[in-house]
């Protein structure tokens, strides 16, 4: 029996019982009314009704009818259906987050209630009160997170995810799969922000060895001593910011502890089992319906994002090295010998110093000081040669 219903047989009970008492002139029908928490005018009425129905006619119709907003027998047996044959394993939030895009109009605890009464999904415990998190930046581009996350994606593929959000909205900006994460992958992550938005000022990582060197291990970071990934950094002015705990970066844990139980269901029920497709999924669909789901707004209005007006970003966010001309006016650099054509500035470039970028998309370039002296293709070859003046 409903709790409803068991209400409802102790308000008859009692009503009997104070009835016949105030039959018999031991109460009035002021102090009846106070022992049932009514007033005395609704007491006279549950004498009227009593006296011509009885007991029954004391019954709340309300629970004997249907309402007029109750769904169609046909639409929670599609619900249930859909999930048993699709989703199953998915959580209601999970669920219903797709529910919604497909077109469903019902409410979230309806759908929680109509999976739990059919036996497809648990009732979770009450968790217990969490410690005060930090509060988040008060504007937008004030702080990005990026981080990687390591798991089995799509059945027998160990992808890496790299995911860097606003730590301001929780807006994610970037998110790729790569086969290990590096310092090309930071690059990437980053350049898609300033591209998207513009300069943020701080960055937040942990401290992998891409993003810091640590002299000692598991000590403080070196701010002097710095990666490909720090140099760019302080070249755009932008601050780098250590975290050194799990519990620091809790904001990025919880993130990737949702996408590891969601994303690994979509790219599943999507059928995809390729790094290409599952790059396209996330940024055609996946990265826009989280965003709506969960970005929230900023505690202030307004943004401290910087537009970004320079044309060489590239030559930033890459990898260089510096190396002098060899006698044969090459130099090498990872296992490649890039030779330099002749130009108008100089007859050579031996003994000289040289600085060699590689790009994101691992072509290569040479430079001598702000001037570019060639482009090589990703295995050393001299691209767009042309006769010098």
């Amino acid at each position: 029996m409903r709790r409803t219903e068991l209400l409802q047989e102790t308000r008859k009970m009692r009503f009997e019982e104070l009835y016949t008492s105030w039959t018999d002139g031991h109460v009035t029908q002021e102090q009846a009314a106070l022992v049932l928490g009514v007033c005395d005018r609704t007491f006279r009425r549950y004498i009227n009704r009593y006296e011509e129905d009885g007991l029954e006619g004391l019954s709340d119709k309300r629970l004997t009818q249907a309402s007029h907003r109750r769904a169609p027998v046909d639409e929670v047996m599609k619900i249930a259906d859909t999930y048993r044959q699709q989703h199953r394993g998915w959580n209601v939030n999970h669920y219903y987050s797709w529910y919604r895009r497909a077109g469903g109009t019902r409410s979230y605890t309806w759908v929680k209630n109509t999976l739990q009464s059919e036996g497809l999904v648990t009732k979770s415990r009450k968790r217990g009160s969490h410690r005060i998190k930090r509060d988040r930046a008060h504007l937008p581009g004030v702080m990005i997170h990026q981080d990687g996350s390591r798991h089995e994606w799509v059945p027998g593929c160990m992808w890496d995810l790299i995911v860097t959000m606003d730590d301001a909205t929780g807006e994610h900006y970037s998110m790729f799969f790569v086969d290990e994460e590096g310092t090309d992958s930071s690059f990437q992550g980053v350049r898609n922000v300033i591209l998207q938005r513009g300069l943020f000022s701080s960055f937040y990582s942990d401290r992998g060895s891409h993003y810091w060197y640590t002299p000692r291990e598991g000590g403080k970071v070196s701010k002097t001593q710095l990666t490909q990934f720090g140099r760019a950094m302080k070249q755009l002015g932008i601050l780098m910011i250590p975290a050194y705990s799990p519990e620091a970066r809790g904001r990025s844990e919880r993130v990737f502890s949702t996408h590891q139980d969601r994303l690994v269901k979509e790219l599943a029920f999507q059928g995809i089992t390729t790094m290409t497709a599952a790059n396209r999924y996330l940024n055609r669909v996946y990265r826009p319906a989280y965003n709506a789901e969960f970005m929230q707004p900023a505690p202030e209005e307004g943004t401290a994002f910087v537009p970004w007006t320079g044309d060489t970003l590239d030559d930033i966010l890459c990898y260089q090295e510096e190396r002098t001309v060899r006698a044969d006016n090459c130099v090498t650099f990872e296992g490649k010998l890039l030779q330099i054509p002749a130009d108008q500035y100089r007859c050579h470039y031996v003994r000289v110093k040289v600085r060699v970028h590689r790009y994101i998309d691992g072509t290569l370039a040479l430079f001598h000081g702000p001037r570019k002296l060639a482009d090589y293709d990703a295995q050393g070859t001299q691209k767009n040669k042309t006769k010098a003046a």
